[in-house]
């Protein structure tokens, strides 16, 4: 009874599934895009990207190669200083950095920052140059430190910070999301990250009442005001990127309840393992037009609890954006990918596999203008597990990751691509 039972289940949940694909491809014809709002304020144009990414790609001869950075830990993020330097911060109990001056190619010794969890949200002051980086003692709900950096990343020291809590009383965690921001244009100079509240901890029973949001700082990271909360409960771990109009895109992994769900207006419903997506055209303060971005995958497609992916927008007049995640349809999280968007994410439809194998957490950075990093993209990921345990939880414990980075040019990223 129970095998009937199960195969007259599953041969209803194709049928849904087929449905809803109906549905969804009903509503793109429309004239719509399911999950997808229309009153957007991204670019819609994307000619101007388009040439900048097909003149990258005629100029260069393509480049492309991955390094062994780290071995067993995890949670990674990836910057580029003012400068140039690439700076590679890990770490799981123990916060540490590696540094390249020279695009990436070579690395310095791992220099320790401090004992606790990697907060992600690393941050590049672009008015100062300053670099911070986010340490929670535990896995939080637990206390913050901020460290900073006033010599390009080659040395570390904490500096008084305070996050104040949300219009619900919540004082938001950092771990673990992609690196942070500096606004430009109306709220010049405004540091930006994304961050998360945890409810009473990272148990099952409270990722309902998880919910993603950012905080920001106008005196340089001294004081820290919460955002509003992302529009959709149960969303964690996320990237922000500033377009070229101002506006903001939040993207985020979903882990429970409302975030694997949209509920049409007509009362019709989908399931989704696609990523979230909301927009701030206020520095970030609120956000709205939740949808999911049917394009880009939450973590591998036969699991159902996603994954943290890396965002970036390249340093051009055009909005060139770049998300990364694991591109595999089973349980594993293997094979990262990246996609390539030329119209400010409204759509992604390039995408290039690079790396094959295990693969977790990932980070995104672009090189900048004239200096050694131009022309670059970095991915800093977890690759395979290692035998050491490390703690990321009260009381649990997992095997630590490879960091590895993979460096790669437009030349490399466009090769087949129809542009």
């Amino acid at each position: 009874v129970w095998a009937i039972c199960s195969e007259r289940t599953r041969a209803l949940s194709y049928a849904a599934l087929a449905m809803n694909q109906l549905f969804s491809l009903w509503r793109l014809l429309a004239g719509g895009r399911a999950g997808v709002r229309q009153d957007s304020p991204r670019p819609q144009s994307n000619t101007a990207a388009l040439a900048f990414v097909r003149e990258a790609a005629m100029r260069e001869q393509p480049l492309y190669e991955v390094q062994d950075v780290f071995e067993g830990d995890r949670f990674p993020n990836v910057v580029v200083t003012l400068s140039g330097a690439v700076l590679l911060v890990y770490g799981a109990d123990t916060v540490r950095v590696r540094r390249s001056g020279d695009s990436g190619a070579n690395w310095s010794t791992a220099v320790e920052v401090a004992r606790g969890i990697h907060g992600g949200g690393v941050t590049v002051d672009e008015m100062t140059g300053h670099i911070l980086i986010f340490v929670e003692d535990e896995h939080p709900p637990a206390a913050l430190r901020i460290f900073r950096s006033t010599d390009d990343g080659l040395s570390w020291a904490p500096m008084p910070t305070r996050v104040l809590p949300n219009a619900e009383g919540h004082v938001l965690a950092m771990h673990m999301n992609e690196k942070g921001l500096t606004l430009h244009g109306q709220h010049e100079g405004r540091l930006l990250r994304a961050a998360r509240w945890y409810a009473e901890g990272d148990y099952e029973s409270a990722m309902p009442r998880h919910y993603t949001a950012a905080v920001y700082s106008d005196d340089r990271g001294k004081t820290w005001h919460a955002s509003e909360p992302f529009p959709v409960k149960g969303t964690g771990e996320a990237a922000l990127v500033q377009l070229s109009n101002g506006s903001i895109v939040y993207n985020s992994r979903r882990h429970w309840g409302d975030a694997k769900q949209r509920v049409w207006g007509d009362g019709s419903g989908e399931m989704t393992k696609r990523r979230w997506v909301a927009l701030s055209s206020d520095g970030g303060e609120t956000w709205g037009g939740a949808a999911w971005e049917l394009d880009l995958p939450d973590g591998p497609q036969g699991s159902d609890f996603g994954l943290f992916g890396g965002l970036a927008r390249l340093d051009a007049d055009a909005d060139v954006l770049l998300f990364s995640n694991c591109d595999h349809a089973g349980r594993k999280r293997r094979n990262g990918a990246v996609w390539l968007s030329v119209d400010g994410g409204n759509r992604w439809p390039h995408k290039r596999v690079v790396t094959i194998g295990d693969f977790g957490y990932s980070s995104l950075a672009a090189g900048r203008a004239g200096t050694p990093s131009e022309g670059w993209v970095y991915m800093f990921f977890e690759a395979s597990r290692s035998t050491r345990e490390i703690k990321v939880g009260d009381g649990y414990f997992q095997a630590g990751c490879r960091g590895r980075i993979a460096r790669f040019n437009m030349a490399w990223l466009a090769e087949g691509l129809e542009l």
